[in-house]
């Protein structure tokens, strides 16, 4: 049975269907037929992986094999220590990527686990209690407030029956049912009020349905399977790296060879040129490079931390840096989710209030002067009925602690909350705002009867007394309240309620509700000593309208900034929404995230498109509301395919397929459920948008960093192999004896790059377009920077070992010296060029010692250096000698020319640019 055809049945056609009878249920019999054919209410968790073959997998990668091959030449070259450190980079990496899928495939258990544990349902005329796992097609099932619904369920009786739908729906209020069928054809889960979902939870009222379908068929089911069949995309690092293992591997190969070739053309032994060539491969492969990856994505994780931003695969972190577009939920990350009266109507006249949340802190006012309640008997007796009607509790609690120091006479901080409806608890805060409050009006009035609200009425009354006289009061929906008021309080009077007066109320209705506000009225009235009110119908007749409340959940107040520095950034900032499209758009406008042309469209609109359609379009759409999960899978995929990287927020189980689906998964710490943090990579702890923008700037930065280090490295390793090459196609002795080389290779790859891979960002980081996600990692002139560097370094390194040598070139012990000079050389150019590779442009735009960290860094490499040429043990070992001071004169202006020629260059280039010509500030979308 399809899904449009249970909500257009009537109660009475689901149950022929299902062959089932509302008080009697089915029989046990029955009941275990059903389950054979059908299966058990269970949500199905795929085809499961073992521990040990995920944790094989992760050494399958094409890095990991290069390190592999690393180790075993160092091996043989004896080199044990470095063989072991190799090894135990390979193992760690492993277990990283063992503990991150392991926790991503533990979200559809997460999912089993919302599902109800146990059901209230009829079988065989008797009121049983079952496990949900047990429930077939046809079970008659009761549900009451606290319930989690366990299966799909068309409802047949519905009284005050409210569900919380915000974990598959998005939308925050809960939503009232009935059981009357719906005839349109189209009809999104959102507005299906006659069924109740599994996994959502009923917050008022009583109810009662058949089951019409059960596990992996239900929503929640689709779902599931969503998440099971959604591929995790791999990230941009994970590939870049991979293909730089690639590059490395084969081009450090061919000129490895080529060194051992041309060493043998112009006479050196084979023995020692072999020698040289595997020490030239084993430096060309930066092995440290997955190593000092992961400790710069570790310690940035340690900074988002800080920032609120928890991050649950390390990856993920350098993909933040390439996010053209976010696509976020709307309640409670760009919404404070705290439903807020910001307008009143009474009296003809519109009042603005003022406050934030649930802080009973502000003012009514009416163009900017302060209107005080005591003094306005219209507003007080508004704010009297909103606080009464009302079953909503405001109260506070103790912040938790921050670990700071805090004043002596500085109080502890408070935390408002509202427990009960979020409707009802914006009314309560409002009329805490002007001091009515329930610890000010339960001395004066006693309440006697209560007439809920349901969705048939659209209103709630309560009776009162006070001093002798009871009174009703009501709120409801403004075109229903209005029906049962023959008064209207005007002008501190009450006076009939003529057609014109209702007009201008409507005429104030309307135009709140076109601002996206929800509108609730009040009125009252006083009953006669003698009157009682045995029903509603008896107490709502008669009324005294009083005024009109508007309220919304606001918008975060720092979201509107942070949504300025996207778009300064370049990247696109969508909303996706359960909520209804006014709203959606309202908000969106007010936060400026709704450019001139900018699309808003809902589900409905959405479903109507195919694939193509929406991928023509979808650049110029910037909200989408009333949308199901297919649909939210549907936008992030077809953003991709316009070449974006996407960063996908929520904290709904709906959300949960789109945020696997995402580049970027991030899921709400506080609000989002268990499901949406096992899919996503990045979890919010304070569930706010500006956030996710924080996570993007670490991102940018430790990707800048990554490609920092790389440069550096890179340019090292070229510089090494160069003077080697260079030396034998000139004929001229080995300029580093193997030992030497592998000696510069540990000092200058160590502690060097891993202080790059903290460096801190540059200044203007937030204001390029965010880089493409099929961007190569030498782009940006990184390859010619690497090319250049390295074959100045290896110049200059030749160059030294040239001048000290033709001094007596046929002298060993000068050979010895000469090798000693180009070795020191080498050292200190790196380290020298360490400097310049943290800016873009030259060394000359940065203060070099800004990062204390390679500051100590280069000062450690220069004193192992230094180790090895000046203390007796170890020459013998290196083969170095002392140096003099002529010689250090020639090494360190040899070792200098790369880094400063290089820079010199630059600024006189580019004297006064402060952004280089890849760079744009504008944004990369239409």
């Amino acid at each position: 049975m399809s899904q449009k055809e249970w909500y257009q049945m009537t109660a009475d056609e689901v149950l022929q269907s299902q062959r089932v009878h509302p008080s009697e249920g089915l029989s046990s019999a029955e009941a275990d037929n059903r389950q054979i054919e059908a299966g058990r209410n269970e949500l199905s968790e795929g085809k499961s992986v073992s521990p040990v073959t995920l944790f094989l997998n992760q050494f399958k990668d094409f890095m990991v094999l290069v390190l592999m091959g690393a180790t075993l030449v160092s091996g043989l070259l004896g080199e044990y220590l470095d063989a072991i450190t190799i090894v135990a980079i390979i193992i760690m990496n492993g277990i990283l990527g063992f503990i991150q899928e392991f926790r991503a495939e533990r979200s559809l258990r997460a999912l089993k686990e919302l599902s109800a544990p146990g059901a209230k349902v009829m079988r065989g005329g008797e009121l049983q209690t079952i496990p949900a796992r047990d429930l077939v097609p046809g079970d008659i099932i009761l549900l009451e407030s606290g319930d989690r619904v366990p299966a799909d369920i068309r409802l047949i009786e519905a009284n005050s029956f409210y569900v919380e739908e915000s974990a598959l729906t998005g939308e925050s209020v809960p939503v009232g049912k009935t059981v009357d069928p719906l005839s349109s054809d189209t009809v999104t889960i959102g507005d299906q009020r006659n069924l109740a979902f599994m996994g959502t939870m009923v917050t008022r009222g009583t109810g009662k349905g058949a089951v019409v379908r059960i596990g992996m068929e239900t929503e929640m089911g689709k779902i599931a399977d969503l998440i099971q069949n959604t591929e995790t995309l791999e990230t941009p690092l994970q590939h870049r790296l991979e293909q730089l293992g690639k590059i490395l591997i084969i081009v450090a190969l061919c000129l490895t060879v080529m060194v051992v070739v041309a060493g043998i053309v112009h006479g050196q032994p084979p023995y020692a040129m072999f020698l040289a060539g595997v020490s030239l491969a084993v430096a060309a492969i930066p092995e440290g490079l997955p190593a000092i990856v992961t400790i710069a994505l570790a310690l940035g994780v340690q900074r988002m931390i800080k920032r609120k931003a928890i991050v649950r695969k390390l990856p993920s972190v350098e993909t933040l840096g390439c996010a053209s577009v976010i696509c976020s939920d709307k309640t409670g990350t760009l919404t404070q989710n705290k439903m807020t009266v910001t307008h009143l109507w009474v009296g003809g006249s519109l009042l603005e209030v003022s406050g934030d949340g649930y802080t009973p802190e502000g003012e009514i006012s009416a163009g900017g002067t302060r209107v005080n309640p005591a003094k306005n008997s219209m507003l007080r007796q508004f704010l009297q009925v909103s606080a009464l009607c009302s079953n909503a509790v405001l109260y506070k609690e103790e912040a938790e602690p921050v670990k700071k120091k805090r004043a002596k006479d500085e109080p502890p901080e408070t935390v408002w909350n509202v427990k009960g409806d979020p409707t009802e608890g914006a009314l309560v805060v409002l009329a805490a705002k002007a001091g009515v409050t329930h610890e000010v009006l339960n001395p004066q009035f006693d309440r006697l009867a209560e007439f809920p609200f349901d969705s048939e009425r659209k209103r709630m009354s309560v009776i009162v007394s006070s001093g002798g006289r009871k009174l009703v009061m009501t709120k409801g929906a403004p075109d229903v309240l209005m029906q049962h008021c023959t008064y209207i309080l005007w002008d501190d009077k009450v006076i009939p309620f003529t057609s014109t007066l209702k007009a201008k109320v409507m005429a104030a209705n309307e135009g709140m509700a076109r601002s996206a506000l929800r509108v609730l009225g009040t009125a009252y009235r006083e009953l006669k000593p003698t009157e009682s009110c045995e029903d509603h119908e008896d107490a709502e007749r008669g009324l005294v309208f009083v005024g009109l409340a508007g309220m919304i959940d606001p918008p975060r107040r720092e979201v509107r900034e942070a949504m300025a520095k996207c778009r300064k950034a370049g990247i696109k900032t969508v909303m996706i929404t359960g909520d209804h499209l006014t709203t959606a758009e309202a908000i969106a406008k007010q936060l400026g995230m709704l450019p001139a042309g900018g699309m808003c469209i809902s589900g409905h609109q959405l479903a109507a498109m195919d694939d193509e359609a929406l991928e023509s379009k979808v650049d110029d759409i910037y909200v989408y509301a009333r949308v199901s999960p297919e649909h939210k899978l549907r936008i992030v995929k077809a953003l991709q395919a316009k070449g974006h990287v996407v960063a996908m927020t929520g904290d709904g189980v709906n959300d949960a397929p789109a945020i696997k689906a995402a580049d970027i998964g991030i899921a709400m710490g506080i609000s989002g459920t268990d499901v949406t943090k096992e899919a996503s990579s990045l979890v919010l702890s304070d569930d706010n948008f500006a956030t996710i923008v924080a996570a993007i700037e670490e991102g940018r930065g430790i990707y800048e960093n990554i490609r920092k280090f790389i440069r550096y490295l890179l340019a090292s390793n070229v510089g090494e192999i160069l003077t080697m090459f260079l030396a034998m196609m000139a004929g001229l002795p080995l300029p580093l004896i193997p030992i030497q080389i592998l000696w510069v290779n540990l000092v200058t790859d160590g502690l060097p790059a891993m202080a790059l891979g903290v460096d801190q960002a540059e200044k203007d980081l937030m204001q390029h377009k965010p880089r493409s996600a099929r961007e190569n990692i030498f782009a940006r002139r990184l390859g010619w920077k690497i090319i250049s560097r390295g074959f100045l370094i290896g110049v200059c390194t030749l160059g030294a070992f040239w001048l000290v040598l033709r001094v007596n070139p046929g002298d060993a012990q000068h050979l010895v010296k000469a090798q000693s000079v180009a070795f020191a050389t080498l050292v200190m150019a790196q380290l020298i060029h360490v400097f310049d590779c943290r800016s873009s442009r030259s060394i000359f735009h940065r203060n070099p010692l800004q990062n204390k960290y390679l500051v100590l860094a280069v000062l450690s490499s220069l004193v192992l250096m230094l180790g090895v040429m000046y203390t007796p043990q170890l020459q013998p070992i290196f083969k170095t000698v002392p140096l003099g001071f002529k010689d250090w004169i020639i090494v360190l202006i040899a070792a200098g020319i790369p880094t400063f020629l290089m820079g010199l260059g630059s600024v006189m280039q580019n004297p006064s640019k402060k952004k280089t010509a890849k760079y744009s500030s504008k944004p990369s979308f239409r």
